[in-house]
């Protein structure tokens, strides 16, 4: 017989094992699926867990010295659902309370569902202690908005359809979320806002930050929003990103200020990564000497 090359492992000698380069990908797979499923956890623990209070300072320009410090609480995006339901609600309500605004403004998305089935969810918001001011979302006209401006009437709290009210110190107005449209309730701008003493302050609700166009050009000074989640999680961000002019947090438009807040809760997966969900005390500064 021709003698074995020489080297070669003999005829009964056992299979060799996975190589090292297959058991380091294997480890290395583990170690990534690991840290998905625990950031995957850690977002859901943070959604679950509620809001926690961001503060930020908006300086206006026509604020009057009388009104410097006047805070507002804005809060978007609650998505009271199935998931998110009525002990979601009085976390954010005892979260809002906790920090003594002047006026509540929710800027819509407040539920995922009919006022038939989730109207004991938002039953908290009745316990709001500060004047509570409501604009809807785009959830809002999947969910039977009218029945849920009336809800949130009932509650307690003034919803500002196309509408604004004089405040002491400022103009608050709000408009329809651009999702009304397809009912014949969408944004109408000059009824919110027109007619009025450009020389006051004018704060807008307006639930979609791409609205900050038309607020500019009606000379708002500050719009606040929510809408984005501050993109929630991955794709979402690449998504928001291409579709908001602000993702998150606070940008200015000429004379025009946008503060875009993440949002209480959570669409979707009730999980947020990289994205942590707030409710966002503002507190307006007065320029003037």
């Amino acid at each position: 017989p021709e003698p074995a090359h020489p080297g070669a492992p003999p005829e009964d000698a056992p299979a060799p094992g996975p190589s090292r380069r297959l058991f380091v990908s294997r480890v290395v797979a583990g170690a990534a699926a690991t840290a998905a499923v625990g950031t995957v956890g850690y977002g859901t623990y943070g959604v679950l867990r509620g809001p926690r209070v961001k503060r930020v300072t908006v300086p206006l320009a026509k604020l009057p010295r009388a009104a410097h410090g006047y805070r507002i609480a804005v809060v978007s995006d609650i998505h009271l659902g199935p998931v998110l339901g009525r002990d979601f609600a009085q976390k954010v309500v005892d979260t809002i309370n906790s920090t003594q605004p002047d006026i509540v403004a929710v800027v819509g998305d407040l539920v995922d569902g009919s006022v038939k089935n989730l109207g004991p969810a938002a039953a908290p918001l009745r316990q709001l202690r500060a004047p509570s001011y409501f604009v809807t979302g785009n959830h809002e006209y999947f969910s039977g908005a009218e029945q849920w401006v009336e809800e949130v009437r009932r509650l307690g709290l003034h919803p500002l359809e196309n509408a604004r009210t004089e405040l002491p110190y400022f103009d608050l107005a709000g408009v329809n979320d651009i999702a009304g449209e397809s009912e014949g309730q969408g944004p109408d701008f000059g009824r919110a806002l027109g007619d009025r003493d450009t020389a006051r302050a004018c704060v807008l609700l307006a639930h979609q930050p791409v609205q900050i166009h038309e607020a500019v050009r009606h000379h708002v000074d500050l719009q606040l929003s929510g809408h984005t989640h501050g993109g929630q999680l991955w794709p979402g961000n690449l998504l928001a990103a291409a579709a908001n002019p602000t993702v998150a947090g606070l940008e200015r438009y000429g004379d025009t200020q946008l503060y875009v807040s993440r949002g209480a809760g959570a669409w979707g997966p009730p999980t947020r990564v990289g994205a942590p969900s707030d409710i966002t005390v503002i507190e307006l500064a007065a320029t003037r000497a």
